[in-house]
């Protein structure tokens, strides 16, 4: 391992956010070296209540999926002593995150402008539901700009009930969305000396993680609607029923279907005008799942994945998420990471060479270095 210090070492990120989207954006800061303080109500973040399921400690585990790596301290905003405090941080900081309704900040003193008159430097984060405009009375619910936001209408069955994803995509997109907008603004920064303001909505960051079905609307006019696993533009590219679970088949060319027919047994298919294209693949894929389907279902996944991924047909079985995990381990990814106290966690997936990601603390306390965090905020600045 690198002996240099991690990449955002000695930069200081004021936490005002909670639940999801922020929160995942400030770990991934803490991850590569950021000093994060979290701020918290009396009541504490949400999600510590959010359960089952509870890790053996008795702590949220939805909790503990965004909030390694930070230190917490719980001000009470409404209170003149600790919102004073919550002030003398903001002017501390460098990054300052949150997720508050437009306006809120504001109110008490928190504000991107008003905190920039004594801290040039700041970078503000701002994650909002719907922006700052029309939207901003709105609320910011990941369920909710998933139905709105148009994902739902391309999930689920092909004629059937709409789906949500089964995690809270939207926030993750958005939190993934700030970071990147947070590390430019610090790139900036360090050209020009001048922090700004930097704002992500939920409903901005859905509409763009949509990518080629946005496109298609704006660029062809073409309105999606659900396909259940199938793919709008790509066939066949979808799960097929193996004979032991589902399957999932990823033919991204020309060259991959025909190795699959050949090993399949109707290398004919190559070659007819039905199937001989990706184009003509997709206007045709309910007769070429007709034809491969049959084949498909008298063998087991393992064997499929294994027959296939040899001759460069992409392949695989449909996992649980235990099973994804056991998999991610006989690759050597190194999914996992042991932190103390026993705490099990999805390691950062950001590789880097010299500066890799760090696991200092797992999830703090509420609380659980405030008195730390107060007396040296109480202190004059140097």
């Amino acid at each position: 391992m690198s002996d240099r210090a991690p990449s955002l070492h000695g930069i200081v990120v004021a936490d005002f956010s909670r639940v999801l989207a922020g929160p995942l954006c400030t770990m991934v800061l803490a991850d590569l070296g950021a000093d994060v303080i979290k701020v918290e109500s009396p009541g504490g973040d949400d999600t510590r209540e959010w359960g089952p399921p509870f890790a053996a400690d008795g702590t949220s585990t939805y909790f503990q999926s965004v909030n390694r790596n930070k230190r917490s301290v719980v001000l009470d905003l409404k209170a003149d002593a600790d919102r004073a405090l919550a002030v003398e941080l903001g002017r501390r900081a460098d990054v300052l995150v949150e997720n508050f309704r437009p306006g809120t900040m504001e109110r008490f003193g928190l504000g991107y402008d008003q905190l920039a008159a004594d801290n040039p430097g700041l970078v503000s984060c701002s994650i909002t539901g719907f922006g700052a405009g029309q939207g901003s009375e709105l609320p910011g619910y990941d369920l909710l700009i998933q139905g709105v936001g148009g994902l739902m209408s391309v999930t689920g069955p092909e004629g059937g009930p709409v789906s949500k994803v089964g995690v809270a995509v939207v926030d993750v997109l958005a939190g993934l969305f700030a970071t990147v907008g947070i590390l430019a603004a610090l790139r900036e920064r360090d050209a020009s000396g001048a922090g700004q303001r930097v704002e992500v909505s939920l409903m901005q960051a859905l509409l763009a993680g949509l990518v080629n079905q946005s496109s298609g609307l704006l660029g062809a006019g073409f309105v999606p609607t659900a396909m259940g696993n199938r793919h709008p533009s790509i066939a066949p590219y979808e799960t097929f029923a193996a004979a032991d679970g589902d399957l999932v088949l990823a033919v991204g060319n020309d060259r991959q279907f025909a190795a699959l027919c050949g090993e399949l047994g109707v290398a004919w298919m190559a070659e007819d005008d039905r199937f001989a294209t990706n184009a003509a693949r997709v206007t045709n894929r309910d007769a070429l799942a007709e034809v491969l389907a049959p084949r498909l279902r008298l063998g087991k996944r393992a064997a499929w994945a294994q027959r296939l991924n040899t001759i460069g047909v992409p392949c695989g079985p449909v996992n649980d998420l235990d099973e994804a995990f056991a998999f991610a381990q006989r690759l050597g990814l190194g999914a996992v990471v042991e932190m103390d106290g026993g705490h099990r966690q999805v390691a950062d997936p950001i590789g880097l060479g010299a500066t890799p990601p760090h696991y200092r603390t797992p999830p703090p306390a509420l609380d659980g270095d405030g008195e730390a965090i107060r007396a040296w905020l109480s202190t004059p600045a140097r």
